[in-house]
């Protein structure tokens, strides 16, 4: 009898050696978690896999969120027999025949784990390939470019037989890396920048800053959509909501229009850190892209990011802006961010900012504010709300509703 059942690969994880075991059991939670809709499902682990069965759940609705979950490198539907050689030939037949679109060359490619097998690999290749050749007179063999490679791995506990591999996010599992604050904007950027960090196994907290009444309740609302939607590839996220209209009105002040972006940011990154020490965050992490705008140049980089003494990860900083709209669309973030609502770095823009400041004459104006700029940058971090938003599943639910095919 054939179960049904998804193998799972793990990614870049696999690489930690003695840690390899920890790391793993960290996956299976929260692949548990992210299938937690589905009751019928059952797992289990073994060295470097992790089997689920279906139990009669949708294959796709399952394969659907298991390519987001962030760890796992891909996956493949297969059925499980037992090792009688009749059984696997039929069981091999069986899986070729739910391949869609209908192959017209094939291979076989067996793997024998279990050593006490009475055939070896390149036998069992000809006895199943043989099978399939008898019941499928259309087919052809190809050895080195199939349509489809069918597999069949011969383990100790049973035989396992599938064709074809669905690729998933990869990366490590969330919050193996440690956590980070994220600056999410209501632009395209950061929301890439958060996803690229979580894909990296860095939990993260995400930080806006808001000026109203000069930014709308719209503005704010459009922030705690893609601070959502990330939330559905990490369970959860906090998002602090950091008032910043007093301190972005005291500094449009000083009279140094073409620094108004850089000292905004320099006070962004205060708070950013000084909130991190509060939530035991290591890192800030940016949309900052090189080049893309005035305040995204080198020396504007340079000057402001000299003002935390945290590691600042900008993850899309060699990235052309497409590259980061394609991403934004493949992650859900992309209609959110192109709403056209302000956020409070669109406020006192100046007509020509500055592009390589300078550092001195910038610690100046941050010195001849004195004690105001610290009490107002006090004031933001203990004004500052914090939300938990929690996962939300896909509005776009096409992947269920497709006939449960296999591939």
């Amino acid at each position: 009898m054939n179960e049904d059942l998804i193998l799972v690969r793990f990614g870049e994880l696999t690489i930690k050696g003695r840690n390899r075991g920890r790391f793993e059991d960290l996956m299976v939670r929260q692949v548990k978690t992210a299938l937690a809709a589905y009751p019928g499902l059952n797992y289990r682990k073994t060295y470097g896999r992790l089997y689920i069965e279906l139990n009669g759940e949708p294959y796709r609705a399952v394969a659907g969120r298991l390519k987001d979950v962030f760890g796992i490198v891909s996956f493949s539907r297969v059925l499980r027999c037992g090792h009688d050689l009749q059984e696997i030939r039929e069981t091999a037949l069986r899986v070729f025949r739910q391949v869609r679109p209908t192959p017209a060359t094939f291979k076989v490619t067996v793997k024998r784990a279990w050593k006490a097998y009475p055939h070896d690999s390149q036998e069992m290749n000809h006895l199943v390939g043989a099978h399939v050749l008898r019941n499928s007179p259309e087919l052809k063999v190809d050895v080195r470019n199939p349509d489809t490679e069918l597999k069949v791995d011969i383990q100790p506990e049973g035989t396992y037989v599938y064709a074809g591999v669905e690729e998933a996010s990869g990366g490590f599992p969330l919050g193996m890396n440690g956590k980070a604050m994220l600056l999410l904007s209501g632009g395209i950027d950061s929301p890439v920048a958060g996803w690229m960090s979580m894909r990296k196994g860095l939990q993260i907290e995400a930080v806006h800053f808001h000026s109203y009444p000069f930014t709308s309740e719209q503005a704010k609302e459009k922030v705690v959509s893609l601070a959502q939607r990330l939330a559905y590839y990490g369970g959860s996220i906090h998002l602090h909501l950091v008032p910043f209209t007093e301190l972005q009105t005291r500094l449009a002040q000083t009279g140094q229009e073409h620094l108004i972006i850089t000292l905004m940011r320099r006070s962004m990154l205060r708070i950013a850190e000084r909130l991190a020490e509060k939530r035991g965050a290591l890192a800030i992490v940016t949309g900052d892209s090189l080049g893309q705008v005035a305040s995204q140049t080198l020396g504007s980089m340079n000057v402001i990011g000299r003002e935390t003494s945290l590691p600042l990860l900008r993850p899309l900083v060699m990235m052309d802006k497409l590259e980061i709209i394609r991403i934004a669309e493949k992650i859900g973030t992309y209609e959110t961010s192109i709403l056209p609502y302000e956020d409070c770095c669109t406020l006192f823009v100046p007509k020509s900012p500055a592009t390589n400041p300078n550092l001195r004459v910038i610690e100046n104006v941050e010195k001849q504010l004195g004690s105001e700029l610290d009490r107002l940058i006090e004031e933001a971090v203990n004004g500052t709300d914090t939300v938990v938003l929690t996962e939300k599943s896909r509005s776009d639910t096409r992947a269920a509703a497709q006939e449960d095919q296999w591939f």
